[in-house]
């Protein structure tokens, strides 16, 4: 017999085997990625008082204006280089826009390292893009 196997379900069950292992603290807290269809999130939280502390989104207004300045990227770019897809690809180049506002967001409240919780998603494309983003924006993990 065969089992339709729902890809989301399988997705949580990872997040949930992630998550017994990794926990963000107040010294350094967790970045949540969740990743949707056409968009993506991010979230640095703080476990033990089960507080988001900064958020930063594809949908924020913010990145309509940003979208003209991801033009910039060039294959000269250590990071571009690293990440497929970063120089022509939309929401990749979003990502990692992303990852560089959550970085300067969480900077300003003196978050310097953090705990990087996937969400049960693969270490690639946009999230991939999203943490290389980060980084590049100061943010240690």
């Amino acid at each position: 017999m065969i089992k339709k196997q729902y890809s989301n379900q399988a997705r949580l069950r990872r997040h949930q085997r992630v998550r017994k292992k990794v926990s963000g603290t107040s010294q350094r807290p967790r970045l949540a990625v969740f990743r949707s269809a056409t968009q993506i999130y991010a979230q640095v939280i703080d476990d033990t008082r089960n507080h988001t502390l900064v958020a930063a989104s594809s949908r924020d207004p913010q990145f309509a204006a940003e979208a003209k300045k991801a033009e910039a990227l060039t294959e000269n770019d250590e990071t571009a280089a690293a990440i497929k897809g970063l120089t022509n690809n939309k929401r990749v180049i979003q990502a990692w826009q992303v990852g560089q506002v959550i970085a300067q967001r969480a900077k300003a409240l003196g978050i310097t390292s953090v705990v990087f919780d996937r969400g049960g998603y693969i270490y690639h494309g946009r999230v991939a893009a999203l943490a290389e983003g980060a980084r590049k924006g100061g943010l240690d993990f």
